[in-house]
């Protein structure tokens, strides 16, 4: 958790970048389930997602999904997104505009899958029905292949940072034009 507040442009868009390192290895920061914005027809759909891996230096984040859910066809028509995530610890919310690309075989997802098989989380992506399907009762998916286990890859495009705070609240703006101040 942060107490003193930072000046430096440069310093928090560091700062963003390492608190979503950090996010990304500790179940209970408050970025690392975000929500995920993406279009259909014209529609805002939103849904949360856990922020798995983030790849500062290539500016990417990283997240798991089931091939056969709704957002992946809409990643794939329209690539293209939005994160959002909270931060009550630091008061913080980032906006991140983000290219989204779907990966459903080769090394990143191979290696993923060889991690995550063997962990709880494993069955979100072994059930024989895609997600949203109806079902009559729960029942526990048998343990099968990774056949619908995605990665996807959010390369960031633009950082928005906004700042809640009882001194005064802040806003800047990260992107490749570079950095700056913006009313909040």
């Amino acid at each position: 958790m942060m107490t003193a507040r930072i000046d430096s442009l440069a310093l928090i868009e560091t700062s963003c970048w390492r608190e979503l390192q950090q996010a990304a290895q500790q179940t209970d920061h408050g970025w690392r389930t975000m929500v995920l914005a993406t279009v259909e027809d014209g529609v805002a759909q939103a849904r949360s997602v856990v922020l798995r891996e983030v790849l500062a230096d290539s500016r990417e984040l990283v997240f798991y999904t089931d091939a056969r859910s709704a957002k992946v066809a809409q990643m794939q028509a329209q690539p293209v997104g939005t994160l959002l995530c909270w931060s009550k610890d630091l008061g913080w919310q980032l906006r991140l505009r983000v290219t989204l690309q779907v990966q459903t075989s080769g090394l990143n997802v191979s290696s993923r899958w060889a991690r995550l098989k063997l962990t709880p989380a494993a069955q979100d992506y072994l059930s024989p029905l895609p997600p949203g399907t109806p079902v009559a009762e729960r029942y526990e998916p048998e343990r099968a292949t990774r056949d619908h286990f995605a990665v996807v890859m959010a390369r960031v495009l633009a950082v928005d940072w906004l700042e809640l705070h009882a001194d005064g609240h802040r806003r800047a703006r990260f992107d490749g034009d570079g950095a700056q101040w913006l009313q909040p």
